[in-house]
């Protein structure tokens, strides 16, 4: 999956935060809570839910580190990414029925590279007029680099759902930007 930071902990760190050392869990939460809250935040709408959704992602990783099994480089990091999505899957489940504002302008596109403000407000405007169903599988396809089949049990669905939201999520964007284009 693609990161958007490095994150390196020692094994001692881990090993620690499993028996519940408060300082190695302290060292958890320093090390990805910039990845969490970015990913929660591309999914959520507001602020205020990608915050709560960074404070269930780092209960749960405290109350499970201890079943943590991986040995890999990169599978905490897969972990917790993985704790992040699902808990703000959960929560624009539960909010999908209440009225919600407009997404606030963050400071800048992760993904941008070019410098190109005008560029990213208008995709970062045509992110937030997706639902949050297709917003969430476009960010966690195309930024994060879940596959199909990752995103689908994250989901509770279908591989040919995933693949049909992102199908038709980029279509959306892909004519929204262009209307943007065709204004100017």
């Amino acid at each position: 999956m693609a990161e958007l930071t490095a994150v390196v902990l020692d094994e001692l760190a881990i090993q620690r935060a499993k028996t519940g050392d408060l300082e190695a869990l302290e060292q958890v939460y320093r090390a990805y809570e910039g990845t969490v809250y970015t990913l929660a935040r591309r999914i959520c709408r507001m602020p205020e839910e990608a915050e709560e959704v960074l404070q269930e992602t780092f209960l749960e990783v405290c109350r499970s580190i201890r079943r943590f099994r991986g040995t890999a480089p990169g599978s905490l990091t897969a972990w917790v990414k993985r704790v992040a999505a699902s808990k703000a899957l959960i929560r624009i489940r539960y909010e999908k029925y209440r009225d919600t504002e407009a997404l606030a302008e963050d400071s800048g596109w992760a993904g941008s590279r070019d410098g190109d403000v005008g560029l990213q407000l208008d995709l970062e405007a045509a992110l937030a007029r997706l639902s949050e169903t297709a917003r969430a599988v476009v960010w966690l396809h195309d930024v994060e680099g879940y596959t199909h089949e990752e995103i689908a049990e994250l989901m509770g669905k279908t591989v040919s759902f995933s693949k049909s939201q992102l199908s038709r999520a980029h279509a959306r964007l892909r004519a929204m930007l262009g209307e943007e284009e065709d204004r100017c």
